[in-house]
């Protein structure tokens, strides 16, 4: 069976780049005999493909260590409590306030009771102060509700017996966050006295959307980007995944149109498979691109190629997982996939394994690339 696999073609740039590396550097010997996992002895004069890639067997012990570093779903967030017993609403320019003066209507609502609080209350112009009868200019900007209506008292003692004042906030105004993407409405959300989550802002746009990528939201702060799990928050409980937002944040929601894997080689339907926001195990996938090609895939040549983070040494860690054994499939089941995964079902040639990981490796780190027909992995 011909199997077609993805060769990359590189934007102007990247080709610069993928120009200077020759397959001698990639260790791209068709004759060496390293496969990941194994130990056998190969001779060559360049560098072998292991000092790219991180290799893993699929075991229960890598299993386990996985499943110990996941947040238990019903723990706290005290950063986040601490700063919600904090909160409080410091008034911004474009803030209109709400001034009531006990037993003096005129200084109340002097435009008259049918204008609402909105409407004639008192807006805090651009250099952060509002004018007052009889005080003059009182500055708003910066203060709490309570600061002004103290200042109010002191300063109108002077023209009134002792004066009784309430301050609330009218029309928000001052201060937003932004929501874009994938959401219901993309708009602003007012920052008010009410402190504003993360789980609030997503509910007040009526959630993400279907097509929206829920394990990658990004809150951008101060220039600072952050990622957040939504799945893991409105599905699993997660709440160390919400934040307060703060004036000015943008919250972006993307979609998961890339959120897929790729299942190659000895497969019966190779093929993209898409996750949206449900992960996958790697039986799963073998199961949905029509099983393993028993005549002609190796039984311990089932590898999941999973790019690293930018900054790591290695290109990628490719995870090994052995079914001579057909109970391993179960370790398989617990194996979650991760969007842009290659899972490669290599067949027995030992060299043909290096051939195939030597062209997915630059596709995993350099941008800019598109699929285009190659040989089958029996011209390689």
């Amino acid at each position: 069976m011909r199997h077609v696999i993805m060769r990359q073609v590189i934007t102007r740039h990247s080709r610069r780049l993928i120009a200077t590396l020759s397959f001698a550097s990639l260790g791209l010997l068709a004759g060496c005999a390293f496969a990941p996992g194994s130990h056998m002895d190969y001779r060559s004069e360049t560098a072998p493909i292991d000092e790219l890639v991180n290799v893993e067997p699929i075991t229960p012990g890598l299993l386990a260590s996985w499943h110990a570093e996941k947040v238990d779903p019903s723990a706290s967030n005290p950063a986040l409590q601490e700063a919600l017993a904090d909160y409080e609403y410091r008034i911004g320019s474009g803030d209109v306030l709400s001034i009531i003066v006990y037993d003096h209507p005129e200084l109340t609502n002097p435009g008259g009771t049918e204008r609402s609080a909105a409407e004639v209350g008192n807006r805090v112009q651009a250099d952060g102060t509002f004018f007052y009868p009889y005080i003059g200019r009182v500055t708003a900007e910066g203060k709490t509700i309570d600061e002004i209506r103290q200042e109010l008292t002191r300063r109108l003692a002077s023209f009134i017996t002792e004066p009784q004042i309430e301050v609330s906030v009218a029309a928000f105004n001052a201060k937003k966050v932004y929501l874009s993407g994938e959401v219901s409405e993309p708009k602003s959300l007012p920052i008010t006295s009410i402190p504003l989550t993360l789980v609030d802002a997503i509910s007040q746009v009526g959630s993400a959307n279907p097509g929206a990528d829920w394990h990658a939201v990004y809150l951008n702060r101060n220039g600072q980007q952050e990622q957040i799990s939504l799945y893991a928050l409105m599905r699993n409980g997660d709440m160390t995944q919400n934040r307060l937002l703060q004036p000015g944040d943008i919250l972006h929601v993307p979609s998961a149109e890339n959120q897929a894997v790729a299942v190659m080689g000895q497969v019966r339907l190779p093929g993209n498979i898409s996750l949206g926001n449900e992960r996958m195990s790697l039986t799963d996938a073998l199961a949905r691109s029509g099983g393993i090609n028993e005549t002609s895939a190796s039984a311990s040549g089932i590898f999941v190629i999973r790019s690293n983070d930018p900054g790591s040494a290695k290109l990628a860690t490719v995870y090994q997982l052995d079914v001579r054994n057909a109970a391993a499939f179960t370790l398989g089941s617990r194996f979650a996939l991760e969007p842009q995964d290659v899972v490669y079902v290599t067949t027995a040639p030992v060299a043909r394994w290096n051939r195939v990981i030597s062209l997915l490796l630059p596709s995993i780190r350099l941008p800019g690339a598109t699929a285009e027909s190659l040989t089958d992995a029996r011209d390689l």
